[in-house]
């Protein structure tokens, strides 16, 4: 079953499913894996902090990195997924309209993300962020395969 993941959502999966996010620019992608249950999820979030907008992240956790990892992560080990199995991948937060980008969301968001792994001690396996470049990722739970592609290149992460 493939299941599209939208600007401030996110999806949980399991073995035999695609997990697809269209256009990363400064939004971060995080993809979250476990190779022993073959569940996995995907989040698509816009900001870094959620206390911009404490309403929003209440009625939307997953529009931020912070409440959305935590969201996420949460919504994971319910389900029976280990945190010591856990393969995390991370794609986007890039400058889509270049290195002078006054408020630097995609630097922010990666940022943030860092942090949280950190203090949940999770290591982060596997990267593709920042440039100014649009990013599709494909996430393949039969595997735990991200596919990035960007401007008709295509390359695994």
């Amino acid at each position: 079953m493939k299941h599209v993941v939208g600007v401030g959502d996110m999806k949980i999966a399991q073995d035999g499913d695609i997990i697809v996010t269209h256009a990363l620019g400064s939004c971060l992608g995080l993809m979250i894996f476990d190779p022993v249950t073959g569940m996995g999820g995907l989040l698509h979030a816009m900001l870094p902090l959620c206390k911009i907008n404490p309403e929003k992240a209440a009625s939307n956790p997953y529009m931020f990195v912070e409440s959305g990892v935590a969201c996420l992560l949460q919504d994971l080990y319910q389900m029976g997924v280990q945190k010591k199995k856990l393969i995390v991948k991370a794609a986007g937060c890039g400058s889509p309209i270049g290195k002078n980008e006054m408020f630097q969301i995609g630097e922010r968001n990666f940022t943030i993300l860092k942090k949280i792994l950190w203090k949940n001690n999770i290591l982060l396996s596997a990267n593709d962020v920042g440039g100014t470049k649009s990013r599709t990722v494909y996430f393949e739970l039969s595997t735990g395969d991200v596919t990035i592609s960007s401007k008709g290149e295509k390359w695994l992460l």
